[in-house]
């Protein structure tokens, strides 16, 4: 920075009129629920970002977005034209800012996010920052930042640049860290509205989002480990012929047709919104579509008698297309849902019987009301598939607060206890039966990067370095990754920034990352932008989802993915961010993030070791501890490796007879 005082300010220069390009979704109205003394707040609080001599052209304006939008976003703020994640060397500042200015434009591209006007990058409610205000100044302080500054942001809001050391992370980042008693859907809706609460989601607040494919692997994995535990697949084998029915073609759950197809299934995917069906159409993420169940299940039946690979996009609501397979008698093997039910009341799930228009005119016009067509929809939704797990198939809650949407619209026999969810539901989320035991605790989690400089020839590059470092023979998760790796670039995973998502372990993230570095070292690549999906090993608390698969009460306890996030604030990684709620809802998880620039210095190779490490280790260690055997025997193996560096506690084992007797 130069010795000219820096202060992060907009100009006090009216910015054009806004203008919203033709076809590109918009956010619904969220509903006011603001007192006319807190809309009064509202107004103030927008106003602070702006130069007092423009309040009276701007505060009309504002009051007018929050009345028909319910938040206050600032458009006329927005750059115009369309946002891109470009090149590197494109953007202002020093390497790790520019970096982290790659990663927010990729998250508003028109291509990525959900909403992108509003900046909702994924999940209905996953913002970048909650206004354009805020998004400007931010790209300010990242603009003019040293290496000895760090940057704080408070739930999208730029506290300020504060003097730091290089060894700091550059980006220290919350999200919604609500005081519990207010830490609840409607208080949060409220504190939105206020503009004092982010929602981040997970990596839209977290800066991370990588497109469709930051979950594509996960659901691949997921799948294919569905069909060896359920149906007895064995694990040289792919799901020819297995046919999984689901819905959602948003942000994230549009990767499930992509990967069903990957794993050498039939897949049937239901989205009300076709905009989104579009969308992953054109981008080849899904081969047909129709909104004719007959057609349809033709197409199913040619392809269980071929064993091809298959993904079919139904125009239609998931309720609708569960009951036609429930009254023909079709056979379904493996049933999901990932509909947005962590904002299950405010659209991220439309009722049978309207279409995707008509819900949200009703949800704007009569919130109450459409409440009332959600809960019904919901207990149907449960109805059809309870009588179709009867009949042979498998269900799996995915992680969308799905089942806990159904329990509190009133179906209280979804919960293995009619009280309350306290000890879990009737049919396991994937993290109970698949990711937490056979990946979270031997350390394998959603491992990504970004090529920077947005060349095709970097990610080919990263792609054949990591695969030559994956062993096949290790282990069945590495010969599944190797599988994946080798065949990325023929999938055409890549929306957006050159990015690339591989379930890996603690050792495989350390020895990739490094050799990744040493190629930045050699210029063989530019910088490389090293990050995970929150949803991970260690990052998240979450009993519905990412520790499900912990039996020993700390389920419900946040201190694995707060000490996580402050061991790598300690451990020197670039960007650090944590997170309330994530694909659950509000007040159901805290989650947090992280990104490590790659610029081939010696001191990011220390990072890479030490905080790569401790990333993934953290909650090995807190899995070990609940003794699930998968993570006693990795946190074993990394006290006989680390021996001289540090050691994490096992648990001894209890005789559960012995107790009975006892009792």
């Amino acid at each position: 920075m130069s010795d000219k005082p820096f202060v992060a300010k907009l100009a006090n220069v009216l910015p054009p009129d806004p203008v919203f390009e033709p076809g590109i979704r918009r956010a619904p109205d969220r509903g006011l629920n603001l007192s006319r003394k807190e809309i009064k707040q509202a107004l103030k609080n927008a106003l602070r970002y702006i130069p007092s001599e423009l309040h009276t052209r701007v505060a009309p304006e504002f009051l007018s977005e929050l009345k028909s939008m319910g938040r206050i976003y600032g458009y006329r703020w927005r750059p115009q034209g369309r946002l891109t994640g470009k090149p590197i060397d494109e953007y202002k500042g020093i390497t790790q800012a520019r970096a982290m200015q790659v990663m927010i434009d990729n998250n508003l591209d028109f291509d990525i996010a959900l909403y992108p006007y509003e900046l909702v990058t994924y999940g209905e409610t996953g913002q970048v920052c909650q206004n354009w205000m805020q998004y400007r100044l931010i790209v300010q302080y990242l603009e003019a930042m040293t290496d000895h500054q760090t940057l704080v942001v408070s739930s999208g809001h730029p506290v300020g640049l504060f003097p730091s050391r290089p060894e700091a992370p550059r980006v220290i980042s919350t999200n919604g860290l609500v005081i519990g008693k207010w830490d609840n859907p409607e208080d949060f809706k409220r504190l939105t509205a206020l503009g004092v609460a982010n929602y981040g989601q997970m990596t839209a607040g977290g800066w991370m989002y990588i497109g469709p494919q930051g979950i594509v692997h996960g659901t691949y994995i997921t799948l294919l480990n569905a069909g060896r535990k359920y149906l007895g697949i064995p694990v040289d084998k792919d799901l020819g012929g297995v046919l999984y029915v689901s819905s959602g073609l948003g942000g994230m759950s549009g990767a499930q047709a992509k990967a069903v197809e990957i794993a050498g299934g039939i897949g049937i995917i239901a989205e009300v919104d076709y905009s989104r069906i579009k969308t992953r159409h054109s981008q080849g993420w899904v081969s047909r579509v129709s909104a004719n169940l007959p057609e349809i299940f033709t197409w199913v039946d040619e392809a269980r008698r071929s064993k091809q690979a298959l993904s079919i996009a139904y125009h239609g609501n998931i309720v609708d297309l569960l009951d036609y397979c429930n009254r023909k008698d079709i056979k379904v093997e493996l049933i999901s849902d990932q509909t947005s039910c962590h904002a299950v009341y405010e659209g991220g799930y439309t009722p049978v019987g309207l279409s995707f228009e008509e819900g949200r005119k009703l949800l704007a016009g009569d919130p109450a009301e459409f409440k009332e067509k959600v809960d019904e929809s919901l207990k149907k939704h449960f109805q059809i598939i309870n009588s179709l797990t009867r009949k042979g198939a498998h269900f799996w809650d995915y992680g969308n607060s799905f089942m806990a949407s159904v329990f509190d619209a009133g179906v209280h026999e979804i919960a293995k206890n009619p009280d309350n969810t306290n000890d879990g539901f009737i049919w396991p989320s994937y993290v109970e039966d698949i990711m937490g035991p056979m990946c979270f605790d031997y350390g394998y989690g959603p491992f990504r990067w970004i090529c920077l400089s947005r060349k095709d020839a970097d990610l080919r590059a990263t792609d054949k370095a990591a695969a030559e470092l994956i062993d096949p023979q290790r282990n069945s998760m590495d010969r599944d990754n190797h599988h994946w790796i080798c065949s990325a670039e023929e999938n055409a995973l890549v929306v957006g920034t050159k990015a690339r998502i591989l379930y890996a372990d603690e050792e495989g993230r350390v020895r990739i990352a490094l050799k990744f570095n040493e190629m930045v070292r050699k210029g063989e690549i530019g910088p490389v932008m090293l990050g995970r999906d929150h949803h991970d090993v260690s990052g998240t608390d979450s009993p519905f989802r990412e520790t499900a698969n912990i039996y020993d009460g700390s389920n419900l306890m946040a201190d694995m993915a707060t000490q996580c996030f402050a061991g790598n604030v300690a451990r020197g990684m670039t960007l650090v961010v944590l997170s309330n709620g994530g694909g659950v809802g509000i007040g159901r998880s805290v989650n947090g993030g992280n990104g490590i620039v790659l610029d081939g210095s010696a001191y990011m190779d220390e990072v890479v070791r030490k905080a790569l490490s401790w990333d993934v280790m953290g909650g090995v260690a807190r899995r070990a501890w609940a003794r699930n055997t998968g993570a006693i025997s990795t946190a074993s193996q990394w006290n006989e490796k680390h021996s001289s560096e540090g050691a994490i506690t096992i648990p001894e084992p209890a005789d559960d007879e012995y107790l009975e007797s006892l009792l």
